[in-house]
């Protein structure tokens, strides 16, 4: 677990530099404050900016004045993120953080806002790779942050669900998994008589059928197989063989 705090002013940069805690925060406040921005450039450690409140124009002239004062790209984060507290679902626009992807080509993430821990699970399954929550140890504690913060069960009920999407996301291309592989030849179907069949007789759609498990001739083969002859005599439901 790493500590880190969110300057507001120069004074509370030169103290945090004192700390050498190697990561900065830019609050959405501070988005368009250049002088701000360019100082924090200059101590030449990763970023990560939240953009309440923020157009994408905004957005990408603050990573601009962080890259023209020696900050790579590589060392920015940028989280998606509503500054209300707590902020309504129909403000969330999640589907935001497919276009902050595809056009700053930066790491994304969010900082969540809104009451419970749907959105940000969500979040995850959509791409972010960072999320922030406020936590609190008692929702009732009196603050503007506090009621929208979570409470000890549901921060561990957040991370569980996020770390399970994690693995649910898989590796991006559809395949047969190892999980499933076993049930494959249980739940598919294979070419099977419907009837008895003699030897030497062609193979119909009337004499044909497709029935489980699926450790015989693809039912996609059907069209090959239909006016083909029988090799010997089958029994019903028997497996069909050329």
């Amino acid at each position: 677990m790493k500590f880190f705090s969110t300057a507001f002013d120069f004074e509370s940069m030169d103290y945090l530099a004192s700390l050498h805690l190697g990561l900065w925060k830019i609050p959405s406040g501070e988005i368009t404050n250049y002088p701000y921005l360019k100082k924090i450039a200059d101590y030449q450690e990763p970023v990560i900016i939240s953009t309440g409140m923020s157009t994408m124009e905004e957005i990408q002239a603050a990573m601009k004045v962080l890259t023209d004062n020696g900050l790579r790209k590589e060392q920015i984060s940028v989280l998606h993120c509503n500054t209300e507290y707590p902020t309504p679902m129909t403000d969330v626009n999640l589907s935001a953080m497919k276009e902050m992807c595809r056009q700053l080509d930066v790491v994304i993430g969010y900082s969540d806002h809104t009451k419970g821990i749907e959105v940000p699970i969500a979040a995850v399954a959509m791409g972010a790779e960072i999320i922030e929550k406020h936590f609190t140890l008692d929702r009732s504690l009196p603050g503007p942050d506090h009621k929208a913060s979570l409470e000890p069960d549901e921060l561990k009920a957040m991370v569980t669900a996020i770390r399970n999407i994690e693995q649910a996301i898989g590796m991006g291309y559809k395949t047969v998994s190892a999980s499933e592989r076993k049930n494959k030849v249980v739940a598919r179907k294979s070419i099977v008589a419907a009837r008895d069949i003699k030897k030497g007789e062609l193979f119909t759609e009337e004499n044909l059928t497709v029935k489980r498990p699926g450790n015989g001739i693809n039912p996609m083969r059907w069209p090959e197989i239909i006016g083909k002859r029988a090799v010997r005599d089958f029994n019903e439901d028997e497996l069909i063989e050329i």
